[in-house]
């Protein structure tokens, strides 16, 4: 079962900048060659892993822009237009496709209670 379970665990990050020592290389080459793990060492090797994966997306490897007080200098603008159509044209696109869609439920809608509201035939 341990062997198993280390498999699972290591085998994805055996390439990776995860597994910087050698003995947690070894142990996923061992557990992945069918090869029984002790009690107690596969337990260290569980109880590094919430430091491994924490390790494993804390890195950064490209520092991201911040787009924000740009976006709120293009929304804060006063330029006369509503803020649904200040992001430009995917943003009316998207304005008047959800304005359609809300139009056609609402006329589906109502067109099935007016059905349900007629007297059945016999």
């Amino acid at each position: 079962v341990w062997s198993l379970l280390v498999t699972i665990v290591w085998l994805p990050f055996r390439n990776t900048a995860i597994c910087d020592s050698a003995l947690v290389r070894a142990t996923a080459r061992q557990a992945a060659r069918g090869f029984t793990l002790s009690t107690t060492s596969a337990m260290n090797h569980l109880l590094k892993l919430p430091r491994l994966a924490t390790r494993a997306f804390s890195t950064t490897t490209k520092q991201m822009k911040n787009k924000v007080p740009d976006h709120q200098k293009l929304f804060q603008a006063d330029n006369g237009l509503p803020v649904h159509i200040k992001g430009g044209t995917t943003d009316v696109l998207l304005y008047r496709l959800t304005m359609t869609i809300t139009l056609a439920g609402t006329g589906y809608s109502l067109f099935w209670i007016l059905c349900a509201c007629q007297p059945k035939g016999k």
